[in-house]
């Protein structure tokens, strides 16, 4: 008997020991199975967290875009990233540039000059619901580089003034803002990103259409389409004629990639004694009469096209305008057709470099007074120019949206109504700019 349980008890054991490994085996495939179902469970749910993200994510950029197009959309500069001090109800900033400037022998800087290119400051101020003080005051401008003083734009910003119409559709939307006071002629696009930090170059186009003026200013926006419209005393702060200029610009953004716009204007008739010129500058000068000296009024007329195609690390933008100069001398025809034109180009480069390139030229066949980069005393006040073109190329560190650093190249050439060429003007320079 005990010998039967001897045999019994090893074959018990092997059993139990056989029994317990089929259970944990059970157990384990269990458990695998059971991890595989959480695992594809956590899948499942990080698929639709990934879509659900890439949802969101389009969402934004949708918002995004549509931002920058309402922004663009909006008839005026857009509106910077925002710097500067505050005191009080009062927003101070300022921006400037640093510069070095060669040009040839017949230029604006021939001898090679250190020179502070721009140094502006800016102030904001709510006034009262939505009105809005604004000035910018001009320390130093390339225009003005002897250092006086000048105001530039100061006017009251009436913002979203639809409103008046009270809670029906025309009040809903900010299709109306009123701006009093002297602001930028709301003609062409250049004047929109022509200081130094937002200018890719150093330089303007030839044409380099841009004047500021009393006034007052319509703008807004509705849908993909804007517009600005402005009444303004046509010569600058003074006022010598009843006549008014009139210019204005509608555009159209189909999305955040295309812009394309259409300018219009006309000086009004000015006075033409005492040397007295338009508030619009043109060529590196201004509209001004050329008739002899029983000429007493003179005017232009223009039109301009603009269009500017964006992508992630750049842009491009070309603009093409006609001018029709004419005025009252009684001794001759000095009626004048002025064509002119310009294509930029922007890219961004890694580790925050980029490149721009810019080529511009005015056509002038009867002749105009034209500086580009000559000497003033010369190309505005004495000769005339028919032709006159230039390209250039340059490039620049970014270190921030704040400072950025500069240098560009740029050959000029063309002739004089007579024949004379101009070819004595290239330009190099090099410059620090920055805000705050």
């Amino acid at each position: 008997m005990y010998r039967t349980i001897f045999m019994i008890l090893p074959l018990l054991a092997l059993f139990l020991v056989q029994t317990k490994a089929f259970a944990d085996a059970t157990s384990v495939e269990e458990e695998l199975r059971l991890l595989r179902e959480q695992n594809a469970i956590l899948q499942s749910q990080v698929q639709k967290q990934d879509k659900v993200l890439d949802t969101l994510n389009s969402k934004i950029q949708k918002l995004e875009d549509e931002e920058t197009a309402r922004v663009i959309a909006a008839g005026e500069n857009p509106p910077p990233e925002k710097t500067g001090y505050d005191i009080g109800n009062v927003h101070i900033s300022a921006e400037g540039g640093a510069a070095f400037f060669n040009t040839g022998t017949e230029g604006f800087a021939p001898h090679s000059e250190f020179r502070v290119d721009e140094a502006r400051v800016f102030l904001e101020a709510p006034v009262w619901d939505d009105v809005y003080f604004y000035s910018d005051i001009d320390l130093a401008t390339r225009e003005n580089p002897g250092g006086a003083v000048q105001v530039g734009e100061l006017y009251l910003d009436f913002e979203d003034a639809s409103k008046i119409f009270g809670n029906t559709a025309l009040g809903k939307s900010d299709w109306l803002n009123v701006r009093a006071g002297q602001m930028q002629v709301p003609f062409g696009e250049e004047y929109l990103n022509r200081y130094a930090m937002e200018n890719a170059l150093i330089s303007h186009s030839l044409s380099d259409i841009w004047g500021i003026d009393p006034g007052v200013e319509l703008y807004g926006r509705v849908g993909k389409f804007s517009y600005a419209l402005a009444v303004q005393n046509g010569d600058g702060v003074q006022e010598l004629q009843g006549d008014k200029s009139v210019a204005g610009r509608i555009a159209f953004d189909p999305n955040p990639h295309w812009h394309f716009s259409l300018s219009a204007m006309r000086t009004g008739d000015l006075n033409a004694d005492n040397g007295n010129m338009s508030a619009l500058w043109f060529g590196n000068g201004f509209f001004r009469s050329i008739g002899s000296p029983a000429t007493t009024e003179f005017h232009a007329d223009l039109v301009e096209g603009d269009l500017t195609a964006r992508w992630k690390s750049g842009r491009v933008t070309a603009l093409g305008g006609y001018a029709r100069y004419g005025d009252n001398d009684p001794a001759a025809d000095n009626s004048r057709n002025i064509y002119y034109y310009s294509v930029e180009l922007e890219q961004d480069l890694p580790r925050k470099f980029y490149v721009a390139a810019r080529f511009s030229q005015i056509i002038a066949p009867g002749g105009y007074p034209i500086v580009g980069f000559g000497n003033f005393s010369d190309y505005f006040m004495n000769e005339q120019t028919k032709n006159l073109w230039r390209a250039s190329i340059g490039g620049g560190y970014r270190f921030s949206n704040r400072l950025a650093v500069k240098a560009e190249y740029a050959f000029e050439r063309g002739s004089e109504s007579d024949g004379t060429p101009r070819d004595h003007e290239d330009f190099i320079g090099t410059e620090a700019v920055f805000k705050f």
